[in-house]
């Protein structure tokens, strides 16, 4: 395996525990690593395709999940936004009346 393929898969590896602990910024910097990798695995001479085809699709399974887990947290917080803006129209209604 080739040493880009190898960076691909510590990459990857590193991705997952970084989407286990919500680690959004470790996982912004692995995605700019992770890019380079790809970049530089491709721009080699032709290596093992079954093995490049297999790194590449382990990583796009990573990338499903990490773009699941940040929809799931996008909804929270416009959920607890939602909470905020209404806590503050109760609490205007509140100062009106009392």
């Amino acid at each position: 395996m080739s040493q880009a393929l190898q960076r691909i898969e510590k990459t990857r590896e590193a991705l997952i525990d970084a989407l286990a602990e919500r680690d959004w910024g470790a996982i912004g910097e692995l995605d700019t690593a992770c890019r380079e990798c790809v970049d530089e695995v491709l721009s080699e001479a032709p290596i093992d395709e079954e093995a490049l085809r297999t790194n590449l699709e382990s990583l796009l399974a990573v990338y499903k999940d990490l773009l699941t887990a940040t929809m799931g947290e996008r909804q929270s917080i416009v959920d607890e936004m939602s909470q905020i803006t209404q806590a503050k129209s109760a609490a205007k209604v509140y100062h009106l009346f009392g």
